[in-house]
C-alpha cells in the first residue's frame, strides 16, 4: 500500500529502503534471461559476481551467487554468453543497491538459440515485416550512402573501396559501431536511426564480416528488425558471408551476400555504364540511320511517279477530259433547244389551227347580241333585233328582218337578216 507523506511528516531514509526491500521481497524467485558482461570470480570468495545486461536494451543488474553454483557451468560460460537465471531479487538497504541471487544458471545453448530465433521469425513474418511488397528499391546512382559497420574492420575497407573503384564520386557517411557482445544491438538501432533522419543519405548498408552463430545473434534481435522495417531510406543487409542468414537480411530492403557483395549492388560501375551508354548510342545511331535510309527510299519511290516526274501531264489529261465534257454538254444543250423548238412549233402550229381567227378566216362569222353574248340558236334573235356580227378582218352591224324566227337548223341559222354597215 501507498505510504502517506508530507513535508512535515517524511519518512527516513532507512524507512524508505526497508519499505522497497519489502516490496521487492513480495516478488519471489524469478527465471531471468539476459547475457553476461561482467564475472569476477575473487580466489578464496565464495560468492561470484555477475552483471546481466539486456541484449536488446541497455539494462543490466548485478547477480551474485555461491562459487558452488556458478562452478556447475564454469566450463560452459563466459562473458559474453546467454545464459537463464533462478533467481531471487534482493535489496541492499545501506547501500540502496538491486541485485539478484542465483539459485540457478543455466547456459543457453546454440540449439535452443536458434529455435527461438525460429520462433520469432515465423512470428515477424506472419506480421508482414518480410514481405516483398514493402521493400523499396534502391536509387540507380546513390550520392551519400550511410555506413554501418565496426570501427575500423574489414567489412568497413571492403565496402569503401569496392564502391569508390566503382563510382569514385560516391560519398559516405559513416557510424562506427560495435558489431558483436553486449552493446551492439543499441548501437546498431541508433546509427540506423540516426542515418535514416538524415535526407541526404539515399542508402544505408549495415555491414559485418563473418563469425559464429553466437556473434551474429545482435542481427536478429527483435528490435533491430523493427527498426529496420520502420526506416523510410532502403536498407542493405550485408552480414557475415553467404550461409549467414540473420534476421536483419529478411526485413531489409536488399540482401548481399558479403560487404564486397553489398558495394557492387549498391553502385554502378562507372565502366560498365560507360560501356552501356555507348552501345545505347551506337543502337540509336543505327535506328537513325535505318530511319533517314527508309524515308530516303520512300521519297525516292514518291519522286518516280509519274504525277511528280511530269506534273503538267495529270493537266493535260484533266484538259482533255473537260473539253470533252464542255462538248458533250454543248451537245445535248443543242439537242435539248432543237428538240424544244420543234415541240414549239408544232405546238404553236396546234394553237394556230384550233383558234377562233383561223375559223373566221375560211368564212365563218360569229353573232353577238348587244350585250355581247354569242347567238348559237335561231330561236334566240328577235324580229328586227340589231346584232353585230364578227369576221375575220373586223365586225358589222346587222339586223334581223321578217316576223317571226324561222326553223333552226343543226347549225342555227338566222332566215334573214339586214347589214347595216360595218363597223371597225
Amino acid at each position: 500500500m501507498a505510504v502517506n507523506t508530507s513535508a512535515e511528516a517524511p519518512i527516513p531514509v532507512g524507512e524508505v529502503s526497508r519499505l522497497i526491500g519489502g516490496w521487492i521481497d513480495r516478488l519471489g524467485a524469478v527465471w531471468v534471461e539476459g547475457q553476461i558482461t561482467q564475472l569476477s570470480r575473487r580466489p578464496g570468495a565464495g560468492v561470484v559476481f555477475l552483471t546481466l545486461r539486456d541484449p536488446s536494451y541497455d539494462i543490466s543488474l548485478t547477480v551474485t551467487c555461491f562459487r558452488a553454483v556458478f562452478d556447475k557451468i564454469a566450463d560452459t560460460v563466459s562473458e559474453g554468453a546467454r545464459v537463464v537465471v533462478h533467481a531471487k531479487p534482493e535489496w541492499y538497504a545501506p547501500r540502496g543497491q538491486l541485485s539478484l541471487r542465483a539459485a540457478e544458471i543455466r547456459p543457453v545453448g546454440v540449439g535452443e538459440l536458434l529455435a527461438r530465433l525460429e520462433q520469432l521469425k515465423k512470428a515477424l513474418a506472419a506480421e508482414g515485416l518480410f514481405a516483398a511488397e514493402r521493400k523499396k528499391p534502391l536509387p540507380f546512382l546513390p550520392q551519400l550512402i550511410g555506413l554501418v559497420c565496426g570501427r575500423a574492420s574489414a567489412a568497413e575497407r571492403d565496402v569503401l573501396e569496392n564502391a569508390r573503384l566503382r563510382w569514385p564520386a560516391v560519398r559516405f557517411e559513416v557510424r562506427n559501431v560495435a558489431v558483436q557482445g553486449t552493446h551492439a544491438v543499441p548501437q546498431v538501432i541508433e546509427a540506423v536511426k540516426e542515418l535514416d533522419a538524415l535526407s541526404a543519405v539515399d542508402v544505408i548498408v549495415v555491414a559485418r564480416g563473418g563469425g559464429s552463430v553466437e556473434d551474429l545473434l545482435p542481427f536478429s534481435d527483435e528490435q533491430l528488425v523493427r527498426t529496420v522495417a520502420a526506416c523510410r531510406t532502403p536498407v542493405v543487409s550485408a552480414i557475415g558471408h553467404e550461409p549467414d542468414s540473420p534476421l536483419l537480411d529478411l526485413v531489409a530492403d536488399l540482401r548481399a551476400s558479403t560487404p564486397t557483395d553489398a558495394a557492387k549492388k549498391t553502385v554502378p560501375d562507372v565502366g560498365e555504364e560507360l560501356v552501356r551508354i555507348q552501345h545505347l548510342r551506337e543502337r540509336a545511331l543505327r535506328s537513325v540511320n535505318g530511319l533517314l535510309d527508309r524515308e530516303e527510299r520512300g521519297l525516292e519511290s514518291a519522286l518516280a511517279r509519274p504525277c511528280l516526274r511530269q506534273p503538267h501531264r495529270m493537266v493535260e489529261e484533266r484538259e482533255e477530259q473537260i473539253a470533252s465534257v464542255l462538248d458533250r454538254a454543248r451537245r445535248c444543250l443543242g439537242h435539248l433547244l432543237d428538240r424544244a423548238d420543234s415541240e414549239l412549233a408544232h405546238t404553236q402550229a396546234r394553237v394556230v389551227a384550233l383558234s377562233p381567227a383561223a375559223t373566221l378566216r375560211r368564212g365563218y362569222a360569229v353573232l353577238q347580241h348587244a350585250d355581247g353574248s354569242v347567238v348559237r340558236a335561231a330561236d334566240e334573235v328577235a324580229a328586227d333585233e340589231e346584232l353585230r356580227a364578227r369576221v375575220a378582218e373586223g365586225e358589222f352591224a346587222v339586223r334581223a328582218v321578217g316576223g317571226s324566227a324561222g326553223a333552226v337548223g343543226s347549225a342555227g341559222a338566222v332566215e334573214s337578216a339586214e347589214a347595216v354597215g360595218p363597223t371597225e
